[in-house]
């Protein structure tokens, strides 16, 4: 009994260590090649981008020709080349911040990494995206993708006088997150963004001009500031004001009025070899 206890417990451990011992050294050997195998495949994916939604099938076809028309009847967006497709070269990004977060497991601790992105093309688009992975370069790449799917449209208004181009928030608005809240207040033009680096590089993608802000709460919690900033964004369209009472003419959802189209055969574009073997 002692022997199959031993045996047992020593089975226990080593299986902990040596499983985490080998996707440390050979894992990350396979990870690496498949990495290297993947590199020249994904760019020509990313060219050749084959639409497997709805959406994405009436965007590549050109039937949509704007995201003010998919926002307008609030299709979720579940491809991120859709944003590309629209925004292209316009659509920057920069990483806000990169955490270690740690999880505590019977072998010790499991260090992963979280990356904040925000994505926006200065131009009443902006987006957040937040993803953790054991690798650096995998946790950007996902939070990439992912503020690429959350892009929303930001409202910009006139503090004064309605002369020019909108240059910044149509009227205060207020986001929270955590014990952090971030509070815009239109400013006049030439006043420039008046906010922390945070909210600042936030709302530069966000293309507005001029703004006062007002902050409390934990804000070295980078995380939630930038949260909370974004949620701000977010609601400028939330807020109904006289100019948008005019009456809602309804019209057909795109999926509704594109029907047959989407009724047809999605046909992939795979380039199949068609080997002719000579007939005997």
């Amino acid at each position: 009994m002692a022997e199959r206890g031993g045996e047992r417990g020593g089975f226990g451990r080593g299986f902990g260590r040596g499983d985490r011992g080998d996707r440390g050294g050979r894992g990350d050997r396979g990870r690496g090649d498949r990495g290297r195998g993947r590199r020249g495949p994904k760019r020509e994916e990313e060219e050749k981008w084959v639409p497997v939604t709805k959406l994405g099938r009436l965007v590549k076809d050109g039937k949509i020709k704007s995201l003010e028309q998919i926002y307008l009847f609030s299709l979720p967006i579940k491809e991120h080349q859709i944003v590309e497709f629209f925004l292209g070269p316009a659509l920057k990004d920069e990483v806000m911040k990169i955490m270690p977060v740690q999880k505590q497991t019977r072998a010790g601790q499991r260090t992963r990494f979280k990356a904040f992105v925000v994505v926006g093309d200065s131009n009443g688009h902006v987006g957040l995206g937040v993803k953790c992975s054991k690798e650096v370069a995998t946790a950007i790449r996902g939070a990439i993708i992912l503020a690429k799917l959350s892009v929303i449209p930001v409202r910009r208004g006139y503090w004064g006088n309605k002369i020019g181009k909108p240059h910044t928030v149509p009227c205060k608005v207020t986001g929270k997150c955590g014990s952090v809240t971030v509070r815009l207040v239109p400013a006049p033009r030439g006043s420039g963004i008046v906010a922390a680096r945070v909210p600042k590089k936030v709302l530069q993608f966000a293309g507005i001009d001029d703004v006062f802000t007002s902050s409390r709460g934990s804000t070295k919690t980078l995380g939630n500031f930038v949260k909370a900033t974004f949620e701000c964004l977010l609601k400028t369209y939330g807020f109904l004001t006289p100019d948008l009472w005019r009456e809602t003419r309804f019209s057909k959802s795109p999926f509704q009025e594109f029907t047959d189209l989407l009724a047809k055969p999605n046909k992939i574009s795979v380039v199949e070899e068609v080997e002719k073997t000579p007939m005997y």
